[in-house]
């Protein structure tokens, strides 16, 4: 495989296959990695053969490839290809009858998922969702949250990260610095969050903060106007490099949640050159629209220095998995969460 330079992006494609244009476009720009939505995928030898063209096109044979499986609403492989998975609340639920084995539901959830992952090609899961989720907020995070308290997150979110690479598959942190207050979807307008510094920092960063060392998070397109009222938390260099970077602690390979949500205006240019100045690592793009991806690939820069360590670090984090008795841990996991499954 080439050892030519990766460009600072992650990209989507259109359909259930690399178009001619999109292979081209690819073999040129060589993105780092890419990420695969509902449109994607229609069973797994198709899965399969759309993740080993888009490694060809980059010449990198282990290119991460990204999926939101989270379970419940947000799946991107349904039925009746794969196990329905319950969304991360259930082990909140659990872990107020018994820690134990919520621990263990959350650490062989994210364990089994990722055997469905690696089944199909894909090595990247963006999991677990960290953000605490407040009552009057909106329900774009809902029962994606693992729980509603910041010490119960953090502590299942552990089992999850730990879940996902036993089985081979790399986590996304997300979405930080929390996007459990806003008061709108980030993918259909900007979020603005007024709470006072105290309430964001006794809560909102306890997740991020425990969870520092996980290889990677992503960003949320959110405005926090105790720290910056005038950008969102993925545009701000105080809410990066202050909040993120120092705050928190994490110095992971840092990505942007979907430049092509409607939280961000302006250029595709713009919003990628902002995201860069504000300090994140790699640029996200999800929606495979070519004329939005040519602009995003255009800002990118060469991926180098400290980001190409990052990426490096957290791709030296997968290996391959072996032993894994499947049908026997499904049963588990079954039995585990039965109590609190309706």
């Amino acid at each position: 495989m080439t050892n030519s330079p990766q460009c600072a992006f992650i990209a989507g494609c259109a359909g259930l296959s690399l178009s001619d244009e999109e292979k081209s476009f690819f073999e040129k720009t060589r993105p780092w990695g890419f990420i695969l939505f509902a449109r994607n995928c229609q069973d797994k030898d198709q899965i399969r053969a759309l993740c080993a063209e888009l490694r060809a096109a980059i010449a990198v044979d282990n290119a991460p490839i990204l999926i939101d499986q989270e379970g419940g609403r947000v799946a991107r492989l349904k039925e009746p290809g794969w196990p329905k998975r319950p969304p991360m609340a259930r082990f909140g639920d659990l872990y107020k009858l018994k820690h134990e084995k919520a621990a263990e539901a959350a650490f062989l959830g994210a364990r089994l998922i990722a055997a469905d992952l690696t089944e199909v090609g894909v090595n990247v899961n963006c999991v677990p969702v960290l953000d605490v989720p407040q009552p009057d907020a909106h329900e774009i995070i809902g029962d994606r949250a693992l729980a509603n308290h910041p010490e119960v997150i953090a502590s299942l979110g552990r089992d999850v990260i730990n879940g996902s690479l036993a089985g081979g598959v790399l986590p996304i942190i997300k979405h930080i610095p929390g996007h459990g207050r806003a008061m709108a979807d980030s993918h259909l307008e900007l979020p603005v969050v007024t709470a006072p510094l105290d309430d964001l920092e006794k809560v909102d960063l306890v997740p991020f903060k425990a969870l520092c060392d996980a290889p990677m998070a992503m960003t949320a397109h959110v405005i926090y106007t105790a720290w910056d009222a005038d950008n969102c938390a993925t545009l701000s260099p105080k809410v990066v490099g202050d909040v993120i970077r120092r705050q928190v602690g994490f110095d992971g390979l840092l990505m942007t949640d979907d430049l092509s949500m409607k939280a961000l205006t302006g250029s595709f240019g713009d919003r990628a050159s902002a995201a860069l100045a504000a300090g994140c690592d790699l640029l996200l793009h999800c929606n495979g629209d070519m004329a939005e991806m040519q602009a995003i690939a255009a800002a990118a820069p060469v991926l180098e220095g400290r980001a190409l360590e990052r990426a490096d670090a957290a791709m030296a984090l997968l290996t391959s998995k072996s032993g894994f008795d499947r049908e026997k841990e499904e049963a588990r996991f079954a039995q585990l969460l039965k109590p609190v499954m309706a």
